[in-house]
């Protein structure tokens, strides 16, 4: 393992981190760092886990850490973003768990070979599912000291009743076809609402993070159903959690400004709602405009945001002696 630099540019670096072969070959994930400059005193670190068809790029994130004295890492998962190849069918997955690896990998480094001593992990939409599962299964092991979640995946943009009729169907057809290219349902106005070239204000490539998205896979929606039953039978997470949600979310097909002020892939009331199976250390906060990402939201929104974060690490996460 190496840290280089990253497509970002310095201070971030980049580290490839080899994880064991699937069905399509060579497998990896990619882990970025921008560390804190060192004061002497205990060090702190944050891992952040994107969403689904995503990839880290939120560097004002980073600076608002980095300002609080975090080390700051972000993950790359297997076959997003920076870790993505030409042999890859994008963002495809068969268990939610075969994220442990590559999870594992990089608390080990933040950890063992950085020398962190306490680790926030900060999981978006998908990376909020897959990093609350991922800290229930390591709960007792004083991995992650605290879980910050922007706008979760802990349950399906649908109502209960049509969840139970196809979930069935889609572990079904996941068993004898996991490949099997289902319809998309990805709104690409929600990118367009972020993208300076568009209707947002923020630069990202829109190779990695297309509009139309990537193909929707039975396996991965699959695996995906089966998370998301086990967050509504309940999760035992050890660890304070900081769940966020906007106060409102908008389906539509064409474009609508309240596309800028309100989650437009997710149900935020159902995020809301679910928060408390996460663990017995669960605050949730609404924030008021804020969109899917909400480190992406407009201005108001953000300083929001970063407000009742601040206050919530204060609160849960005090400086180690």
């Amino acid at each position: 393992m190496e840290f280089r630099t990253d497509i970002l540019g310095a201070p971030y670096e980049a580290a490839e981190l080899p994880l064991a072969a699937d069905e399509e070959g060579a497998v990896s994930a990619t882990l970025v760092r921008r560390l804190a400059p060192d004061t002497g005193g205990p060090r702190r670190a944050v891992l952040y886990v994107h969403g689904y068809v995503d990839y880290f790029f939120q560097t004002h994130l980073a600076d608002h850490f980095v300002g609080l004295g975090y080390s700051f890492y972000a993950l790359d998962l297997r076959k997003y973003g920076r870790s993505l190849r030409p042999h890859h069918s994008p963002n495809f997955i068969r268990d939610l768990r075969a994220y442990d690896e590559e999870l594992d990998e990089a608390v080990r480094i933040i950890r063992e070979v950085d020398g962190h001593q306490q680790l926030l992990v900060n999981g978006h939409s998908t990376g909020g599912l897959v990093t609350a599962l991922w800290a229930d299964r390591r709960a007792g092991r004083g991995l992650v000291d605290a879980l910050f979640l922007n706008s979760p995946f802990l349950s399906m943009p649908a109502a209960a009743p049509v969840r139970a009729l196809s979930a069935p169907a889609v572990q079904a057809l996941a068993r004898v076809s996991a490949t099997r290219k289902l319809p998309s349902t990805l709104n690409p106005h929600y990118v367009h609402s972020l993208h300076r070239d568009h209707r947002g204000a923020w630069d990202f490539d829109l190779a990695l993070k297309p509009a139309e998205g990537f193909p929707l896979y039975a396996g991965w929606l699959a695996a995906i159903d089966r998370g998301q039953r086990q967050v509504r039978r309940g999760l035992a997470i050890d660890c304070p959690v900081l769940l966020m949600a906007s106060t409102a979310s908008v389906a539509t097909s064409k474009w609508q400004a309240a596309l800028h002020h309100a989650d437009a892939v997710l149900r935020a009331d159902d995020i809301a709602a679910l928060g408390p199976r996460l663990g017995g250390h669960v605050t949730t906060v609404r924030i008021e405009g804020g969109m899917h990402d909400l480190v992406l939201s407009g201005e108001s929104a953000r300083e929001q945001l970063f407000t009742e974060l601040d206050r919530w690490l204060t609160a849960y996460l005090p400086v180690p002696k």
